[in-house]
């Protein structure tokens, strides 16, 4: 499968070198060029472009950027695709967003709006991109680590499922995107180390 990735930071990196350990092709880009990820494509086996490069190749594209950039992810290229929002909300970091502040709204909401003819799976945002390889284990390996997922369509949480068990973890679908501020910073689930049994308690412990 080809992935394009919009974010060449830690995130970014990581998930393409996940991408690429287990099989699939991937395309890491960001605002600046393909000029300026030489060294990571030469590190990490994977091909290069712009932000509309990416969007265009990935049968899957992962949105990596911070959440305050989250509108320059191209439109167009997009339409019908699975998106996978790897975002999180930091006010110190992407300034204060009203609608994410009084509990309106969440972040893949405001993507989804972004992007309102393309699929979006909130997913990879509740572990340390330095866990990714750490924490990956086979299937029916015991206390596999867990990580949580939601979204609107069946069929696409379906997929980015598969390529949570591929990465090497069990996944959790928590429902449709708007129950994504169960795993968010802060909540019991975000970036913790649990099995499936124990990620899901904490789900459902999370307060909005």
């Amino acid at each position: 499968m080809k992935i394009g990735i919009i974010g060449a930071g830690y995130v970014g990196r990581a998930l393409a070198a996940a991408a690429v350990k287990n099989g699939h092709e991937a395309m890491i880009s960001n605002s600046r060029g393909p000029h300026t990820l030489f060294s990571d494509a030469a590190m990490l086996g994977c091909k290069t472009g712009t932000i509309d490069d990416a969007a265009k190749f990935g049968d899957i594209v992962i949105v990596a950027i911070t959440l305050k950039h989250y509108k320059a992810v191209t439109v167009e290229p997009l339409v019908g695709k699975i998106v996978i929002d790897t975002n999180n909300y930091y006010p110190q970091r992407d300034d204060k967003i009203d609608v994410l502040d009084n509990g309106s709204t969440t972040s893949s909401e405001l993507l989804a709006a972004h992007l309102p003819k393309s699929i979006i799976v909130k997913a990879f945002n509740a572990i340390m991109m330095t866990h990714i390889e750490r924490d990956s284990q086979p299937a029916g390996s015991f206390d596999r680590r867990a990580l949580p997922l939601c979204g609107d369509d069946a069929q696409a949480k379906k997929r980015v499922a598969d390529l949570y068990d591929q990465f090497g973890f069990d996944a959790v679908d928590v429902g449709p995107l708007s129950e994504g501020w169960r795993f968010q910073t802060g909540t019991p689930a975000y970036c913790v180390r649990l099995n499936k049994e124990w990620i899901q308690k904490a789900l459902a412990a999370a307060v909005r």
